[in-house]
């Protein structure tokens, strides 16, 4: 069969593609913006791709269209398909039909963590005998793609509740049917396709309903939000987890960094932790996917020594290098939760030493200025912000810049911002680049230009 992708450079995209090409389909792809990592991870695979948008990137029309959820009507291919009646599907049916009907699927789902938890996931499966497939909203470090097949029965995949397709308003995880799925935490994001809290709890329920009564699922048990959710109704088993509160599933931090912690089931401790992943945040993942690889069949005391060798996924606090005495960070943060944990996390590994931030609010929900007021509280471990107010951002930064604890200041380029760091920046700090988009590979220019 013959697919042809669009918006496949996206990771999840990406990560189909390259699903449907070791399943022996003939795959091509179009999307706006073709670059690195993830156009140099397709062309190794032999996916051909291609340039923009256009209708004869459909010609001669493959036999199957993939569409990601980027594409909207007005879209010049789209549009060439709906006219001539080509059969199309969007990115998670197709995943859900195809890869995951023949699975046991352990899918992760949550407002932060999902891609560091269902790498993690995939870690312990694979480093206990499991071989599982998996697709990842990133890319693994401890794999170096975002998806595979797998040799077993057990898939895991990133289970996002953002909506499928143009033409499918659902959240993708509908199509994923799980047998043990994590709900990490929950939080309002994606303003830009919910209105309120309350409808992306509907949502996550959505994902309880599909879960099977002897399947498993694995809940924050600090989590109120996600209290509600199973308040509405549990078909299914669950387990929590927590770090302050009792539950099945409990960690006590042996390290204030979170870099060793202990782990108890059932207030029996199991083993201790020890590895390089930073955070309470982090600890709170691994819990997760400590719980549902247990609930997979893998022996808990098995799955903690399996920390040891987890690295972190791309983007998420990856260390870029440390130069001149200068340690720089490229974390993928999207939400002011997402970057208090981290910073909390970071600076108890610092101690006294200072944190540079550097900071573009890139997600829509940013964009839009829904987190707005919590960015400056995120901050707050932060001794230097330096803020990408782009000129097409429709709020004024003014604002968070003035409530920001330590010294902040918002430029409107990140030739600007680059200029800002190297004045600002001294032997002995930590700098964290901070952005959900490519932030025009700041962090490796930085690095180039303090001599790394």
């Amino acid at each position: 069969m013959t697919l042809h992708i669009l918006g496949i450079c996206g990771t999840f995209m990406g990560g189909v593609a390259a699903l449907a090409r070791e399943l022996g389909e003939t795959v091509a792809g179009s999307d706006q913006n073709v670059y690195p990592p993830m156009s140099t991870q397709l062309e190794q695979l032999g996916i051909t791709l291609m340039q923009g948008y256009r209708a004869e990137h459909l010609q001669p029309a493959p036999d199957l269209i993939v569409v990601g959820n980027a594409i909207s009507r007005g879209n010049a291919a789209m549009e060439y398909a709906l006219d001539r009646r080509l059969r199309y599907i969007s990115g998670p049916q197709w995943l859900g039909e195809r890869v995951l009907a023949s699975k046991r699927v352990l899918a992760v789902a949550g407002t932060h963590g999902k891609t560091t938890t269902t790498s993690l996931l995939a870690w312990i499966l694979d480093t206990c005998g499991v071989r599982p497939g998996f697709l990842v909203g990133g890319v693994p470090e401890n794999f170096g793609v975002s998806a595979r097949y797998g040799a077993g029965d057990a898939f895991v995949v990133e289970a996002d509740e953002y909506d499928t397709a143009f033409f499918d308003k659902r959240s993708k995880f509908v199509h994923y049917r799980p047998e043990i799925a994590i709900l990490n935490n929950l939080e309002f994001d994606h303003a830009d396709i919910f209105d309120t809290l309350a409808d992306i709890e509907r949502q996550f329920h959505h994902l309880v309903r599909t879960v099977p009564g002897n399947g498993r699922l694995i809940v924050n048990g600090e989590d109120d939000a996600l209290a509600r959710v199973l308040a509405k109704g549990c078909w299914t088993p669950v387990e929590r987890f927590a770090i302050n509160r009792d539950a099945e599933w409990r960690a006590e931090l042996l390290a204030a960094d979170g870099s060793a912690f202990r782990v108890y089931l059932r207030g029996v401790a199991i083993a201790d932790a020890d590895w390089q992943s930073l955070g309470r945040h982090n600890v709170m993942n691994a819990l997760a996917a400590l719980a549902a690889a247990a609930a997979y069949g893998i022996e808990p005391a098995d799955a903690v020594a399996a920390l040891s060798g987890f690295r972190n996924p791309k983007r998420r606090m990856e260390r870029i290098t440390d130069t001149n005495g200068i340690c720089i960070y490229d974390d993928f943060a999207h939400h002011p939760t997402a970057i208090t944990t981290t910073l909390a996390g970071l600076r108890a590994k610092v101690g006294d030493g200072r944190i540079v931030v550097a900071i573009e609010p890139r997600s829509n929900s940013m964009r839009m200025g829904a987190h707005a007021d919590g960015l400056a509280p995120s901050l707050a471990d932060a001794d230097v912000v330096v803020f990408l107010a782009r000129p097409e951002l429709p709020w004024h930064a003014d604002q968070v810049i003035a409530a920001v604890r330590g010294a902040a200041v918002a430029v409107a380029t990140v030739d600007a911002l680059l200029n800002e760091l190297q004045a600002r920046t001294h032997p002995g700090d930590t700098v964290v680049f901070m952005s959900n988009g490519g932030f025009d590979d700041a962090p490796r220019r930085f690095a180039r230009l303090i001599g790394a």
